[in-house]
Order: structure tokens, then sequence, then C-alpha cells
């Protein structure tokens, strides 16, 4: 019997959907990995980092989990202490330390304009609280998003973005996982959302194994077969 490849966990970011693994995805298929893209909430840290953990609990066998952007937030969170995830693959991502917010690692180089371009939509919440998604505006998210992916392309992407809460952004991380469990980073050097210099920075303070791409923050979409290679070679090495 041949040995369990490990259930490959995509987990998106902010302003991005479950749909923007799909190039991802179809390339892990075909290696015959298993394959969960899972719908990150974007409420709050803890609370995605719950909902992952969970999901990744009731999968069978080993792991390998991946995040995207606010993404790598999320995954750090929830790998703590599982067993079974074997591996974790940053994508353009945050690898936060205890008590770190993705806007402070995110401000932490130069080089970020996302903050130029979001929409902010109040919203009241049943118990009385508020909160404030947080949305790209539609006219920016080519360029501030993903400028090496096709016009039409985007403006789908544009369309169907989910929003991430300010709360989210700004909720320090618990004790992270990228301590204990080998890590991979990718770094796309054309990121306009998260600093290149911050994401090189956050992968050699983690000690991971480290790509780069020239690639806009959409590398899951403009460059899906970097990001499969990636994975398959996290998956491999934790064999």
């Amino acid at each position: 019997m041949s040995e369990q490849k490990a259930t490959v966990v995509l987990v998106h970011g902010a302003f991005a959907d479950s749909s923007s693994w799909n190039g991802v995805v179809e390339k892990l298929q075909a290696h015959e990995y298993p394959v969960v893209a899972a719908s990150n909430p974007l409420r709050t840290l803890s609370g995605d980092a719950d909902y992952v953990r969970q999901l990744v609990t009731s999968i069978d066998g080993p792991v390998v989990l991946v995040g995207h952007s606010y993404g790598g937030c999320v995954i750090s969170s929830a790998a703590k202490g599982l067993g079974n995830v074997k591996a974790l693959v940053f994508v353009a991502a945050f690898l936060p330390d205890e008590g770190e917010s993705a806007v402070a690692l995110s401000g932490k180089f130069p080089g970020s304009t996302l903050g130029e371009a979001l929409r902010p939509v109040p919203l009241a919440l049943p118990d009385g609280s508020r909160v404030t998604d947080l949305y790209i505006e539609n006219a920016k998210f080519h360029q501030q998003f993903a400028a090496d992916v096709a016009e039409g392309t985007t403006a789908l992407m544009a369309a169907t973005q989910r929003p991430v809460t300010d709360a989210a952004l700004g909720e320090g991380a618990s004790a992270p996982a990228w301590r204990d469990v080998p890590s991979w980073v990718l770094v796309a050097t054309e990121d306009k959302n998260i600093p290149p210099q911050a994401q090189t920075f956050m992968a050699e303070r983690a000690n991971a194994t480290v790509v780069s791409v020239p690639a806009s923050h959409a590398v899951g979409v403009s460059r899906p077969g970097d990001v499969a290679r990636l994975i398959n070679e996290a998956a491999q090495a934790t064999r």
C-alpha cells in the first residue's frame, strides 16, 4: 500500500474567497493530493483560527496547511498543538509572532499602498456593537491586488471579494505554530499589500524555507504552478 498523501488545506486571506485557489487546486489534484479550500470567515482572528482548527481536526491523516495573506495569521494560530499538521506554507502571507497583528506587520516596512485603496463599510451588529468591513475599491483592485492578472479576471475578483473586518486585521496573534512546525514561505516580490521586505523578515525570523516569485499579491491566481510546487515540496519533505 502506498503511503497516504497529506491533505492540503488552503486558507484564503482578505479580499478573496476560496475560488482564488482554483488554479492551485487543479495542479494539486493532478498530482492526486486531497485538497480542501476552506472558507475563511474573516471576522476575528481568534474566531477564524478556531474555525480552521476544527476543520483540520476533522481530517484523518497528515495535513499541509497553507495560508495566503491574512490567512497566514489564521493558519499559524490554528495549527498550534495539532499533531496532524506536518507543514505550514505561507503564500505572500503574514507570519505573526505572539501579540503581533496584520496591521502592525504590514506597516513595519515601507511599500504597502493598501490603505489608500480601501473602502470601509461600518456595520451595526445585533448585540449593539459596531465593526467596519473593509473592501478594496473596485477601480483600484487590479493595480493594488492583482496587477499581473488579466483585467477581465480581476474585475470578477473585485466584484466577488470577501471583506475583512478591521478588528480581524488589528487583533494580536496567539503563540505561533511556525515555531514548532516546519514552514515554507513564498515571497511575492511585486506585492503592494504586504511589502516584500516584511515577507522576507517574517520568513527569516521563522527559519522557513523561502522562494521568491516576481508576482503580485494574488500570486496564487497569477502563478498557481509556483505555489503548487512549493506546497508539493513541503508535503514531500515532511513525509
